[in-house]
């Protein structure tokens, strides 16, 4: 079982925090002796080494196979983030250089991938950011019958984005049926958001102000669902950096990266797991395989919700990398980032 921060004494917990920094700072393994040199301990390696032991007992270390030093688990890793590590201001080259792509001009778009880019570079990571979703317009529904039982719905938003899908024709559709319902949609729906549709259509079912039989109802109400299906499968995620993810560290573990960067390709994946983020408050740290998506490839993800005018949360910016992050520097610009963002959309 795993040893919380309370339960640590003070040498202990000495050694471990040294342990970990070091190995954050070298991506190798690190030996009592490493610590000895370094240290202001006054222990001798062999008492380092029987303290490290206990550590790996604790399940807080590790000791590869290959080497007599050891490395935190992932469970080490989550007890020095949440209990030990210190995150000061980010460094003043760091925020210039964040500032700076924002400062840029141009579209918002543009300025939010620029910032990603910065953070990639500056963190050694894949830079990751998921934009506002802008709810799309309604502009046209139409239904093109392919048999007596199935049709094609098309539907048209006003930034011209057509959405297909053979859906099957409720009983007692006519030719009829299909046009009055690109009538309705036209007369009382177009130029709605999506919400606005829905509501605005149950509102007059409703009310009884919906001049449309159960077969056209059906058949909008269909469309629209359609229409939201295919919105909300679509991930709006820029990624920047993926070859950061790939340093000299990497070399005898080449089968794990190569899993990250197909992790990164799956950005429908990677996009909700950013929506977790979203719906909080405050920076989220995943590490390993805390989350299930990364159990294979072992990465972290460091992300913190921006806002937009009104205040709400409307997008989330971050880094994806191997475990083996400088945490302490790369929380803080995570966060700078974050709340830059959300200064430059007020």
């Amino acid at each position: 079982m795993t040893t919380s921060i309370g339960e640590m004494s003070d040498r202990a917990r000495d050694v471990f925090r040294m342990v970990v920094e070091a190995y954050l700072e070298s991506g190798q393994p690190v030996g009592s002796r490493t610590i000895s040199r370094t240290s202001t301990l006054n222990l001798s390696p062999a008492s380092i080494r029987n303290v490290m032991q206990d550590l790996e007992e604790s399940g807080l270390l590790a000791a590869p196979h290959t080497s007599a030093g050891r490395i935190p688990t992932e469970s080490g890793l989550r007890l020095f983030v949440d209990g030990i590590m210190q995150v000061a201001e980010p460094r003043p080259e760091d925020r210039a250089a964040i500032a700076a792509q924002l400062d840029r001009g141009g579209p918002i778009e543009e300025a939010i991938a620029n910032a990603t880019a910065a953070l990639s570079g500056m963190s050694a990571c894949a830079g990751i950011v998921l934009v506002p979703k802008e709810e799309p317009v309604l502009r046209q529904l139409a239904f093109v019958p392919l048999s007596a039982g199935q049709a094609v719905a098309v539907v048209v938003g006003s930034d011209g984005r057509i959405e297909n899908r053979v859906v099957d024709l409720p009983h007692g559709v006519t030719a009829g049926t299909l046009a009055e319902v690109g009538n309705y949609v036209t007369a009382r729906l177009s130029g709605l958001t999506l919400s606005d549709a829905q509501a605005r259509l149950s509102a007059e079912i409703r009310d009884g102000h919906a001049a449309l039989d159960k077969a056209a109802r059906k058949l909008i109400e269909a469309g629209l669902a359609l229409w939201s299906e295919d919105g909300s499968r679509r991930p709006v995620m820029i990624v920047r950096g993926q070859a950061n993810l790939i340093d000299e560290h990497v070399a005898a573990d080449l089968e794990r990266v190569r899993q990250l960067l197909d992790e990164l390709e799956g950005k429908e994946e990677i996009a909700r797991l950013l929506d977790q983020a979203r719906s909080g408050a405050a920076m989220k740290i995943f590490i390993g395989s805390e989350n299930e998506l990364f159990a294979l490839s072992g990465s972290s993800v460091i992300a913190a919700p921006y806002r937009g005018q009104d205040g709400k949360v409307v997008g989330v910016v971050g880094v994806i990398g191997p475990t083996r992050l400088n945490y302490a520097r790369v929380v803080p610009m995570v966060d700078f980032t974050a709340k830059a963002l959300s200064r430059l959309l007020r």
